[in-house]
């Protein structure tokens, strides 16, 4: 990947920018246990419905979900789950950065007051 060319990287570069949004990772937890309609994701998530449907779009076209119809209702649903394990990699991540900053901030405290 530290060769791959930019017209290969790009596609990279907008999945990434696609999850860098709040809102939509909210719909996304919201989809986390399972598939549900707009009402449900707007209730679940607080959102707007115009803004719901705004994400579920861009969610849709970065294929990471699916629509599907059942009667008169449209059911959202994750199309690859690795979507969590990517998001629980980053949240371990930012856990053990944060861990490693309090520690930087009690070391700093002890040397103002021995």
């Amino acid at each position: 990947m530290l060769e791959a060319l930019p017209q290969t990287l790009a596609p990279v570069a907008e999945y990434f920018k696609v999850l860098s949004e709040v809102s939509r990772l909210q719909v996304l937890c919201c989809l986390k246990s399972g598939a549900k309609n707009v009402t449900e994701i707007i209730q679940e998530t607080g959102l707007g419905q115009a803004n719901v449907s705004k994400h579920l779009k861009v969610l849709m076209q970065a294929g990471i979900v699916t629509r599907q119809p059942q009667g008169i209702s449209v059911f959202y649903q994750i199309t690859d789950p690795i979507i969590f394990e990517l998001c629980e990699l980053v949240c371990d991540r930012l856990a053990i950065r944060l861990q490693e900053q309090t520690q930087q901030l009690e070391q700093l405290q002890a040397l103002r007051h021995p």
